[in-house]
């Protein structure tokens, strides 16, 4: 990677939680970077996050800015929390700007429950929770599917899974894009990939994967909560997951050919990792096909998770899922890249938005809103880290103009998984949860002190900006009370 001096002491403040990049800061930027913080997050941006911002922001066809949500931190090739679009003929496809774990996503699960008829029961759920859902590094699933069924998720995405029996209609109209990007091109996908996603099928993977029972704490805006279903007091679970080992393998086969495909096209590149062909190019195309069939399978993956929590809610209460309101509020998709129209000075642009942790957040009106949501816009859910709260917030228009209407995906790490096990026992950032009322079950101790709540930015903060700013409102605070980890 191309070094330069401290890059902070060359951001520029736009307005309150905005920070300007020039184009001077750095040799061959085509647009200045946009980076979306207050003043507290500020000091937690590495100056490599934002030199990542300025390398992005020298890609061929980069239109307005290259941005940085306030989650961000540094990443391969495009920081997490990375948003670039570029011109569908002029531009440039990079698997850096989706990341490896393509379609890591979140879903929300809203119930009838109540708080108090949860909480005598909270240990046999978890329990039963974890025991449904495989989880950890390599985790297999108790499913398994063909080759030729893979080929049909790889295409099909949640309705798969629906038509399979792992849920219902409803669901899948109320996923992003309806649980899929067309596209898919399955032939693009390695035999490895296929050999590592087939066993794969309806697991919450490692890391920063959860799944939580929540509580809704507190309304920010009441007419938009009641549209997303949502009332103080209620019981909801988040998903958060994505296309496992498939998608890691996709993105590393394909990051292969695009090293190459950047030198063939002669495109000068600050840093490898942000390995690209032009949009239009036979590499570039295959990628996508690529990323949107390991999209799909992430879709799949957590429609099959959520049918699994299902059956352990109606285990537990002994009641079937129409009983107990177990209905999907959203699923939003973060590390993908899309084909969109957008307005562009003044004129309709169709770009390949890139969104590396980061979210879509669209507003009222628009045609990729789901009909339930389209008269108020669309759910954007930021997850908090174990321990801290989650929140849902709705899509506004301004920040279509400001953002390309993407918003932050969570928190943003500030520490990292080797420091963070030097630095807390998972046993007591275990109990420390549990004296404040919240369970936690994982795979491994470690895995519990990878992801203690001081080894990321405050959620609440960083949401904050994305309200401030205009991006999405915030719409509902979401306080956790049982964790799996994996």
């Amino acid at each position: 990677m191309a070094q330069t001096t401290d890059l902070t002491t060359k951001l520029e403040k736009i307005d309150d939680d905005i920070w300007e990049l020039p184009v001077s800061c750095r040799d061959g930027m085509r647009v200045p970077g946009r980076i979306f913080l207050s003043e507290a997050l500020l000091g937690n941006l590495e100056n490599e996050a934002i030199e990542q911002v300025a390398n992005v922001a020298t890609l061929p066809g980069i239109q307005k800015y290259s941005m940085a949500m306030p989650d961000a931190h540094v990443g391969y090739g495009f920081p997490i929390g990375g948003v670039a679009a570029f011109d569908e003929e002029e531009g440039v496809i990079s698997p850096g700007g989706v990341g490896f774990d393509i379609n890591c996503g979140v879903r929300l699960v809203r119930s009838s429950l109540q708080k108090e008829d949860v909480v005598p029961h909270l240990d046999q759920l978890l329990n039963g929770l974890f025991d449904a859902v495989p989880s950890g590094l390599g985790s297999k699933s108790k499913i398994r599917v063909s080759e030729g069924e893979l080929d049909e998720i790889f295409v099909a995405g949640s309705q798969w899974a629906v038509e399979h029996g792992y849920g219902v209609k409803a669901d899948i109209e109320h996923c992003e894009g309806n649980g899929r990007i067309e596209g898919s091109l399955p032939d693009q996908i390695s035999k490895k990939a296929v050999k590592r996603g087939r066993p794969q099928l309806g697991t919450l993977g490692s890391g920063n994967h959860f799944l939580e029972l929540q509580c809704v704490d507190e309304i920010y805006d009441e007419e938009t909560a009641k549209a997303f279903g949502l009332e103080k007091g209620q019981i909801t679970f988040m998903i958060h997951c994505g296309s496992r080992g498939a998608g890691h393998q996709v993105c590393t086969d394909h990051l292969k050919v695009l090293m190459s495909a950047a030198k063939k096209y002669g495109i000068q590149l600050p840093d490898r990792q942000l390995a690209c062909a032009p949009a239009q190019s036979k590499e570039a195309q295959e990628y996508f096909g690529a990323m949107a069939a390991a999209a799909n399978y992430a879709w799949t993956n957590r429609q099959v998770i959520m049918h699994q929590s299902r059956e352990i809610f109606e285990k537990v209460f002994n009641m079937d899922q129409d009983e107990l309101g177990l209905d999907l509020v959203y699923d939003v998709a973060h590390n993908v890249a899309k084909l969109e129209k957008h307005e562009i000075d003044g004129k309709t642009k169709r770009v390949y938005v890139h969104r590396k942790g980061a979210t879509r957040a669209f507003p009222a009106g628009h045609k990729d809103v789901a009909k339930a949501y389209r008269d108020v816009g669309q759910p954007v859910l930021i997850p908090g880290s174990m321990g801290t709260p989650s929140y849902v917030l709705c899509g506004n228009k301004t920040g279509m103009n400001i953002s390309f209407g993407s918003a932050c995906h969570g928190a943003g790490r500030v520490m990292s998984r080797s420091h963070a096990k030097k630095s807390f026992s998972g046993e007591d950032i275990r109990m420390q949860l549990e004296d404040r009322g919240i369970l936690v079950k994982a795979a491994h101790p470690s895995v519990i002190a990878e992801e203690a709540p001081e080894v990321y930015k405050s959620s609440s903060e960083v949401v904050d900006v994305v309200h401030r700013v205009g991006i999405a409102r915030k719409v509902a605070k979401l306080l956790p009370l049982g964790v799996v980890k994996g």
